[in-house]
């Protein structure tokens, strides 16, 4: 028996698998259903696919602070993305919040500030050279592939251009990023030689 001074509080349970998805198809945020492997579920599950390996390349990250906080932006901006990808067009009548011109600048800004510190680049990059670094890499190539998935989407249905461009910017921020975090660990960039 509780005191009367003590709150009751109830868990409310929710399980993790509904079986619903058991044939191969998922609702989309309105409610319609489309096959597990439709152009949408692989934007946006690319757009997820990026977002953890983000999660990787932060924990990768034990001085970088600043850096941190940063990719902490990006993954909320990816999280929304996947939303407004993740819905059907027709069937939802949520508001949710889009990519905006700031938020392309922004990551601009970051470019740009980091390049400031960096020696001019005149070969190809092998990825490697330190470990952030490496996740750093991993996250543009990622972001490539959820680009072109998305620019897929956008030629069946209609995509917000700012979500192209956003996407567009973030491989380039990662690039960067990687002979950044190199530098700041004093390691060394891999160059690429042509073989004669």
């Amino acid at each position: 028996m509780q005191n009367s001074g003590e709150k009751t509080t109830f868990a409310v349970s929710m399980k993790i698998y509904t079986k619903k998805g058991d044939a191969g198809t998922t609702q989309l945020i309105g409610g319609s259903r489309v096959p597990k492997d439709h152009i949408r579920i692989d934007a946006y599950g690319t757009i997820d696919e990026l977002n953890a390996v983000l999660g990787c390349l932060k924990d990768a990250l034990v001085r970088e602070q600043e850096v941190c906080e940063f990719l902490k932006y990006i993954q909320d901006r990816l999280f929304m993305v996947g939303s407004v990808l993740a819905c059907d067009v027709e069937g939802t009548k949520m508001i949710l919040p889009d990519v905006t011109e700031q938020d392309v600048a922004g990551l601009e800004s970051e470019i740009d500030r980091m390049e400031l510190e960096l020696p001019v680049l005149k070969n190809f990059i092998i990825p490697g050279g330190h470990m952030a670094a490496s996740w750093a890499h991993l996250a543009r190539t990622v972001s490539r592939r959820a680009e072109r998935c998305v620019v897929a989407l956008d030629h069946v249905e209609s995509v917000e251009v700012l979500i192209l461009k956003f996407l567009n910017r973030l491989s380039d921020y990662f690039f960067v990023l990687a002979r950044y975090l190199t530098l700041r660990a004093g390691g060394e960039e891999v160059l690429w030689q042509k073989k004669d």
